[in-house]
């Protein structure tokens, strides 16, 4: 479920002439039974609100006054975030015979054509009001004071975030919190304006129309709204045309093989979710996204995160996490993953935040050889993004949540190949080859050839973080071997402060037999992606001039420069 509660209006969107009928208020009960969130935005006074309405418990939260009152119905709780009109300007109106006047907790309304009278008032007292009309009626409030901010007021409250609210109204003053909201309505008697901005016009006037709304949210969710509104930019096919990763189409697969710019891509999708005001929580197994801009890191290479310091930070509204597990040994990572994700997925259940979650490492979190996956995962798994360069090593419970695949580098068809082998499914028969700026994009079970995409890029640099390949846990997998010529060592470094301790330490013909085979460049090249590192190491391995000591110290040398502090090697 994405889209948690509806904000509507009252006069002219759910109410005719003041009154609710029964049908739709029948269709707004039913609405909440589904386990959505009901909010009136009005600008009505409480007080004469609960006079023509006194069914008003049926809402979770009530916005008066404009946006300047918030009431919750089943406490009686009020909350004033506007101030209260000033005495002396009501006085000024009173002495020009403005008739009818209403003064509220902080509105103060009237009709037209009582508005050019009340503007001289404002203008004569100095005063920082601001007028709203609304079909006829002038609405004075403190300035900035509208039906958006006090929804979002109401929403902290309720803990839900903007994308996951549809909005409903009729007249001029609905427009702001119709355009805060990730979908807006326009029942059929609306203005014209109104119509003309809003997401989607209903057949339906006043009441019809919200059980249109209703119906369409029960029946297509997120689907409602345009894939350019809810969906992430994943990039461009060669026609110019724009392709989105959408929240309600499943999970996402990013597989390819090392270097191929997987967590580059993943940077970049991050980017445009804080771009479109989506929260998202990255699970980080390897610090990859220490430094990653408009986030919050917990954990770092020494120190493991705690679940309840993730859920205080994903709980917060605006809240971009990333839960870093470098410190955990690798077979710690996926039990603590296994602990912590059915709490995100109630609190996505709850508020719809986390609006996207991304797991780099995947087959690390989810691999294949755990038998209890299947009891970990929700029921639904969308607007999810998992990353690997294996995907064959994932749980067969996780990939089947897959519904896009985007594959990267020389052998993206192979990745897609690979999946579909670990699924038990068809792979596509026709696939495109792609330059190295783009990627395959392809849906499970689909007849077409994969598509080619142009890939968004990250505005700010990827930095891999150096502490992880220093002081992290790289993994039985890609860690390195001293094992010597004849094979009768079996010396595990897991990063690189442990490589160069036990560099010091291997006689002369392990050193060199590693040397020789060109072992170190390689795995600077492929594991610890440091290509100048890996071409520094590779020049001295093709010097044959240098014994094992001034070899051994001129790696150590390349290496420290780079990720640890200074030191001497003999």
């Amino acid at each position: 479920m994405y889209y948690l509660a509806i904000a509507a209006d009252y006069d002219g969107t759910i109410a005719h002439d003041g009154v609710v009928d029964p049908a739709t208020f029948d269709a707004l009960k039913e609405f909440k039974e589904s386990g959505r969130r009901l909010i009136l935005v009005t600008g009505r006074e409480l007080p004469d609100l609960k006079r023509v309405f006194p069914k008003l418990q049926i809402f979770d939260r009530v916005v008066a006054e404009n946006g300047a009152l918030i009431y919750d119905p089943s406490t009686e709780e009020e909350w004033v975030i506007g101030s209260a009109p000033p005495p002396l300007f009501i006085e000024k109106l009173k002495e020009r015979k403005i008739e009818p006047l209403s003064v509220g907790r902080s509105i103060v309304a009237t009709w037209e054509p009582h508005e050019t009278a009340v503007l001289e008032v404002i203008r004569d007292l100095g005063l920082e009001l601001q007028i709203i009309f609304n079909k006829g009626a002038v609405m004075i409030l403190p300035s900035g004071m509208n039906k958006a901010a006090g929804l979002e007021a109401a929403l902290v409250q309720l803990e839900l975030s903007a994308h996951n609210v549809v909005a409903v109204g009729d007249a001029e003053n609905d427009q702001a919190f119709l355009h805060a909201c990730g979908f807006s309505a326009a029942v059929a008697n609306a203005l014209p304006t109104v119509k003309a901005s809003a997401d989607i016009v209903l057949a339906g006037v006043r009441g019809a129309g919200v059980i249109e709304l209703l119906d369409k949210i029960r029946r297509d969710d997120a689907r409602i709204a345009p894939r350019e509104r809810q969906g992430i930019p994943l990039g461009t096919e060669r026609d110019g045309k724009e392709v989105y990763l959408e929240p309600h189409g499943g999970s996402v697969l990013i597989a390819g093989s090392s270097g191929t710019g997987k967590s580059t891509l993943a940077t970049a999708l991050a980017e445009r979710m804080v771009e479109k005001e989506f929260e998202f929580c990255v699970f980080d197994p390897e610090g990859d996204y220490d430094e990653l801009e408009h986030a919050v890191s917990i954990g770092d290479a020494t120190t493991p995160p705690k679940i309840d310091e993730a859920l205080k930070l994903l709980r917060q509204l605006r809240a971009n996490v990333v839960i870093n597990t470098q410190a955990l040994a690798v077979a710690e990572r996926p039990p603590f993953f296994a602990k912590l994700l059915p709490h995100i997925a109630s609190l996505r259940a709850r508020t719809g935040r986390p609006h996207w979650l991304l797991i780099d490492e995947t087959h690390q979190l989810l691999p294949a050889s755990r038998d209890d996956v299947s009891q970990v995962l929700p029921d639904q798994f969308a607007a999810t993004v998992f990353i690997t360069v294996h995907p064959e090593m994932i749980s067969i419970d996780a990939l089947k949540t897959v519904q896009a695949i985007v594959a990267l580098g020389e052998n993206a068809n192979e990745t897609i190949t690979a999946f579909c082998n670990a699924i038990g499914a068809d792979a596509p028969e026709h696939v495109h080859s792609a330059r190295e700026d783009e990627v395959l994009l392809w849906a499970p079970g689909s007849n077409e050839a994969p598509r080619v995409v142009r890939a968004e890029r990250p505005r700010q640099s990827h930095k891999r973080h150096t502490r992880k390949y220093a002081e992290g846990d790289l993994g039985t997998d890609r860690s390195f071997y001293f094992r010597g010529p004849e094979n009768a060592l079996n010396l595990r470094a897991q990063n690189l402060m442990l490589f160069l301790q036990i560099a010091e330490g291997v006689d002369a013909p392990t050193w060199e037999h590693h040397l020789r085979a060109g072992d170190y460049s390689a795995w600077f090249r492929t594991v610890i992606k440091d290509d100048n590192l890996a071409r520094e190491a590779a020049e001295i391995e093709a010097d044959e001039s240098l014994n094992a000591s001034e070899s051994r110290k001129l790696i150590g040398e390349i290496v420290s420069r780079r990720y640890t502090a200074p030191r001497e090697y003999s």
